[in-house]
């Protein structure tokens, strides 16, 4: 559970800075529309493209989230398994 904290406070303080990501095709439209006046493109294609960049992650820590949870649930039934069979003898 630590690590998943320590994960998220890295994520959000990372996600509070300033961040453009455009490949090389996007930049030159979007240059082309600044030129042209047009300059609110350029925030929604920014925005698009980290959202495409986040979610494979986001969609991996919620399986990975969900397999320990579902892990740590298994291993305390086996626990409580093996102390009821001692106690059964």
């Amino acid at each position: 559970m630590k690590k998943f904290l320590l994960l998220l406070i890295t994520f959000l303080v990372f996600n509070l800075l300033d961040v453009e990501a455009q490949c090389a095709m996007c930049r030159a439209t979007v240059e082309n529309n600044v030129n042209n006046g047009e300059i609110g493109i350029a925030s929604s294609l920014n925005f698009g493209i980290l959202y495409l960049f986040a979610a494979p992650y986001l969609v991996a820590m919620v399986i990975g989230i969900l397999w320990y949870r579902n892990s740590k649930k298994n291993k305390r039934k086996l626990d409580i398994k093996a102390i009821l069979s001692r106690y059964k003898d």
